[in-house]
């Protein structure tokens, strides 16, 4: 049985079409990534998920309980770490799980159990009676993870899990979200602005635009599709000359213009480089700047969306979760 499955999954807003039609099939103990602009869809596919809002059309289920007929059951199969902070600054982190326990209503007996499990498991053990408003931020998140484990979800949703956190507590909690994956077996997608997260964490990784999965693979073989290096030339004047002559260049295979920035896909970039610059002052256009890489996510991304993903893009998270049985 699939962890989560749509069919022809479509959402309108009035007379916005925020979903067109989305198919997926993702695998128990998998650890999905759904990456997109603003606007995408990615937050309303997310959200229809979980219940939050109810599909138009199309259908959506959770190892198989439909997510319209049978909200209840879904919403305690599910836990959210939300992008926003969600926690009570003024309860210790003991309390807040507690709360949590309650509103899912694990068995009295069980919960104190469960809290120490899930506090050890993300290292906060020796925090549990400190009030969070004293906690770091990584440790926010830590205790977030924590509380959307508690009452043993088969499915996790990550919203932004490292959004604003430095790079090292960034990376402590890839460590902790692919120890749980790989560990517990829970069933894991992610969203993000991040792409060396997504390719960090994730198996497979769709990317929506206009309410439409563009495309979907794991990172690795999405890389190999852009093939070659990557060349980026800043063009603040005449881009879109140049990107005109050099398309025409035999070992270019693509070239994509945004916002003032050429990227070109080619064999061998460290030779291709002197060319491009030649053509550049043939033509009379400055160019800065130039760079070469490996094709990244970020290129996948461009490739596919036209645009670049920015961190402080990333939408206001889920909202209208209430916990199982609630609206």
């Amino acid at each position: 049985m699939k962890a989560i499955e749509t069919k022809d999954l479509f959402k309108r807003f009035e007379d916005v079409e925020a979903v067109k039609g989305i198919n997926l099939e993702i695998e128990e103990g998998e650890l999905f990534g759904l990456l997109g602009p603003n606007g995408a869809g990615k937050t309303t596919t997310i959200s229809m998920l979980c219940t939050i809002v109810k599909p138009t059309s199309g259908s959506a289920s959770v190892f198989g309980h439909d997510v319209k007929k049978e909200s209840s059951t879904v919403r305690g199969m599910i836990g959210i770490v939300f992008q926003d902070p969600s926690l009570d600054d003024n309860l210790t982190g003991k309390e807040n799980l507690d709360f949590h326990g309650r509103l899912y209503k694990v068995p009295r007996n069980e919960i104190a159990g469960r809290i120490s499990e899930v506090l050890e498991l993300v290292e906060l053990a020796d925090k549990a009676n400190v009030i969070v408003k004293k906690y770091s931020g990584g440790m926010k998140r830590r205790l977030e993870i924590a509380r959307g484990l508690l009452h043993h979800p088969k499915v996790l949703f990550l919203d932004e899990p490292t959004l604003g956190l430095d790079p090292q507590t960034r990376r402590h909690i890839w460590e902790y979200i692919e120890k749980l994956n790989r560990e517990k077996k829970i069933t894991m997608i992610l969203t993000t602005h991040y792409m060396d997260e997504a390719d960090q964490l994730c198996d497979r990784i769709a990317i929506i635009d206009h309410g439409q999965i563009v495309a979907m693979d794991t990172p690795e073989n999405l890389k190999h599709d852009v093939g070659g290096d990557v060349v980026i030339m800043t063009v603040p004047n005449g881009s879109e000359q140049l990107k005109t002559k050099l398309e025409q260049l035999e070992f270019v295979k693509s070239t994509q213009l945004v916002d003032g920035t050429l990227r070109l896909s080619v064999d061998k970039g460290e030779t291709a480089i002197p060319i491009f610059m030649d053509v550049a002052r043939q033509e009379g256009i400055a160019v800065p700047s130039i760079a070469l890489h490996e094709p990244t996510l970020e290129d996948i991304f461009i490739k596919y969306t036209g645009r670049e993903i920015r961190t402080q893009e990333a939408a206001s998270g889920f909202a209208g979760f209430h916990g199982p049985g609630r609206r």
